[in-house]
């Protein structure tokens, strides 16, 4: 899987095909993170092949939707439990992220594993992601923005310049 461009929820509905020994077979569900609908299916059979005993030539796709975020407008804290696999073994990990969306939040997770551990996209399964109160946050990259009173200083400013292109002074940068 390539992680190109924002990730997208999915939500993909599978089952085996009936038989004649077993007319009505189970549906299974499966939340996704994926670029397009052909990358989410795709997912789905690798993961359901791993789960059950069956696979694309013995089963079909119901139904492949996107999810839309409910309130795309409001920062959350996300936390996200992975596995992915390193030169060095198979390692679980939970990390936090903050951001407006799901998506958001999968895609800067993706990125995250990619600059820190050089994991490549199709070597993560992210196995749950749900929002995280703020009380119960744990990493300081996140806990760190919930202060009310947080400032932003800017130390170092550069005034726009009025009138000719050349000046004689030095520009003075520094105003606390």
């Amino acid at each position: 899987m390539k992680a190109k461009g924002t990730l997208k929820e999915f939500t993909v509905v599978g089952r085996k095909l009936p038989t004649e020994t077993e007319p009505v077979t189970p549906l299974y569900r499966m939340r996704i993170f994926a670029t397009d609908p052909v990358v989410a299916k795709s997912r789905f059979w690798y993961f359901l092949r791993q789960l059950r005993k069956f696979k694309k030539t013995t089963g079909e796709i119901v139904s492949c939707e996107e999810v839309k975020e409910k309130s795309p407008l409001k920062v959350k804290n996300f936390g996200i439990w992975l596995r992915y696999n390193s030169r060095s073994g198979t390692h679980n990990m939970y990390r936090e992220y903050r951001d407006l969306t799901v998506n958001g939040a999968i895609t800067q997770c993706y990125r995250d594993m990619g600059a820190r551990h050089r994991a490549r996209a199709h070597s993560i399964q992210i196995i749950r992601c749900e929002a995280v109160a703020a009380n119960k946050c744990r990493r300081p990259l996140v806990t760190q923005m919930h202060d009310s009173k947080i400032k932003f200083p800017l130390p170092c400013r550069v005034q726009k310049q009025t009138g000719g292109l050349v000046q004689a002074n030095r520009p003075s940068t520094y105003f606390l």
